[in-house]
């Protein structure tokens, strides 16, 4: 397997630090990634015009579709071609995966210049490092556990941004009762995961989701809690339209941007894209999703 020799542009991570000094790349380089969305292209608008300024040529390689899925196969039919690309966007495990499989630089000399340890977070720095080596360069985090809510669609029915799983149950029902789509989802693998992930870290706390899908600890897997998080999930399947299959995540946001539904699965990726048109310029909120409370049956 060739060995990619240039940096990685992205880890699940921080946002871009860009560095006081040029970096020490060649004067082109391409960049595999998958953001494409509006609010996506601009964050690459911004590494491209950074490596500009270098004296780079950042040569664009955007692959759309599946939270990644296909970018990873791209990436994965041209590295055993030996024909990786200079620089590509891996987000979390997958950072560990490609470092232990020899296809990674080491950056160690570039983050020892810049002062990476300093400035990163612990848990940053496990994210993109491999045997103490950094292999990847962190350029945004994402925080899954957040409900993008549209207030004028919860007003209709005289409800607020919900705080426990039975508030959230109870304002969905009376948003179906009203013919308004109570939950806007992408039936994506990435996204039903992610929803999943939210539901388990709301119902179980931190602790529960950390042995469960951390640890995968079996106790915690067959245990009460987990059930629980299941009955919320069959209870969601319930408040989405049933168009949902497929969708991606960019389109199922600008759903409670136009009132068409009330809130979205949780990620920060919408924010970005919370940019409509004149017709449809509804107000939008963010707040976490409900947090430690049984959600009853």
């Amino acid at each position: 397997m060739k060995t990619m020799t240039k940096t990685l542009v992205s880890a699940i991570a921080l946002t871009a630090a860009v560095s006081a000094t040029p970096l020490k790349a060649e004067p082109k380089a391409e960049v595999l990634h998958y953001w494409t969305s509006g609010g996506e292209a601009k964050a690459v608008k911004a590494l491209q015009e950074a490596f500009a300024a270098r004296g780079g040529a950042w040569v664009d390689a955007p692959v759309a579709g599946g939270g990644g899925d296909a970018q990873a196969a791209v990436l994965r039919a041209r590295v055993l071609a030996g024909d990786p690309p200079a620089a590509v966007q891996i987000k979390g495990p997958n950072i560990q995966e490609w470092a232990e499989a020899g296809a990674l630089a080491d950056l160690s000399d570039v983050a020892a210049a810049q002062n990476w340890d300093s400035v990163l977070p612990e848990t940053i720095q496990n994210i993109v490092k491999n045997d103490g080596k950094y292999v990847a360069v962190p350029v945004n985090v994402h925080r899954v556990d957040w409900i993008w809510a549209n207030p004028e669609v919860l007003a209709k029915v005289g409800a607020t941004v919900p705080t426990t799983w039975d508030e959230f149950n109870e304002t969905a029902d009376k948003l179906l009762a009203a013919g308004i789509i109570p939950l806007a989802h992408g039936g994506q693998p990435w996204q039903d995961a992610t929803v999943f992930e939210t539901v388990v870290l709301g119902i179980g706390g931190v602790d529960f989701y950390r042995k469960a899908l951390v640890d995968l600890d079996m106790d915690a897997l067959g245990s009460d809690t987990m059930i629980k998080v299941f009955d919320q999930m069959r209870k969601m399947r319930g408040y989405v339209d049933p168009d949902f299959p497929g969708r991606d995540w960019n389109l199922a946001t600008a759903m409670v941007m136009r009132g068409e539904a009330r809130c979205r699965s949780w990620a920060t990726g919408p924010k970005a894209n919370l940019r409509p048109p004149e017709r449809c310029r509804a107000k939008t909120i963010s707040a976490p999703p409900p947090r430690l409370i049984t959600a009853t049956s």
